[in-house]
């Protein structure tokens, strides 16, 4: 009779303790930590013995969630709307931290190869790093991640397909990691017309390596179907309309998400607009 693995040994378990901690220097250590485990192949997938996935990530009192219409729109120009920013770019980067730790914790009992999770923790490990940069920078700037109201569009969205792998990879990496390929750009470019050229630096880490997980989303994406012998583009826009509220708002970044695998016979009729 062999022992069964705990949880500390397992990448699903120590995804789980990683999602469920409210503390986020320690959210991102234990993430980082599980990363660098797995990469060094120390964990099993899985046990018995996991603790069950909670329905919402740990997340400290603040910052107080609010609905997205209430979010006050801030200048660039400004120090103050250049926090608030920092500040909404940090809170999406949390959300990404525990939606690639969530779809591997979630799906880790089904049949798919190691590399997915390869992928999922690479992303989650980026993720992690992301959050890191943005919360020092905005400390460098006299404020911190909860001072400002955020809202929690991305986890609802998220929530939505808990029980559909294929509906997940078709809403985050591929709708909501791609609207960040669309107006990041703009947004460094803006950070260098202010004179904010450490904003900008961090802006072009996070583009460059959200690239690659769009990639990761539109890989795996296509894996499953094509073992299940069904058209990508088709059954993306089937899962996006069943799944996702709204339209997808162009104008596109094509080249950066066709790069990762993302053509437009994905997303362009689900945009409102003919372009």
């Amino acid at each position: 009779m062999t022992n069964k693995p705990s949880f500390e040994q397992t990448l699903r378990g120590n995804a789980i303790r990683a999602i469920s901690a409210c503390d986020l220097d320690e959210k991102v250590r234990l993430t980082r930590e599980t990363a660098h485990r797995w990469f060094g192949r120390r964990l099993s997938i899985r046990s018995p013995l996991d603790p069950p996935l909670p329905e919402r990530p740990g997340r400290p009192a603040k910052p107080e969630l609010v609905p997205p219409r209430m979010l006050k729109k801030r200048s660039l120009n400004t120090e103050h709307g250049r926090i608030a920013l920092m500040h909404a770019l940090a809170h999406i980067e949390l959300n990404a931290i525990d939606l690639a730790l969530d779809i591997v914790a979630r799906f880790a009992a089904k049949q798919i190869p190691r590399s997915f999770f390869d992928g999922w923790m690479k992303v989650a490990d980026d993720e992690a790093r992301h959050f890191t940069l943005l919360r020092d920078r905005l400390k460098s700037l006299g404020a911190d991640y909860g001072d400002m109201p955020a809202h929690d569009g991305l986890w609802q969205s998220a929530h939505q397909t808990r029980n559909d792998l294929e509906a997940r990879l078709a809403v985050v990496p591929l709708i909501l990691e791609a609207r960040g390929l669309d107006v990041t750009p703009s947004l460094l470019e803006k950070m260098v017309e202010t004179g904010d050229h450490e904003t900008a630096a961090i802006l072009d880490v996070i583009y460059n390596d959200e690239k690659t997980h769009v990639a990761v989303g539109a890989k795996w994406f296509r894996f499953f179907c094509a073992r299940n012998k069904i058209d990508p583009a088709a059954r993306f826009r089937e899962l996006v309309r069943a799944n996702f509220r709204g339209d997808l708002k162009p104008p596109f970044n094509e080249l950066a998400r066709a790069e990762a695998g993302l053509t437009p016979s994905f997303y362009r009729s689900l945009s409102p607009v003919s372009i």
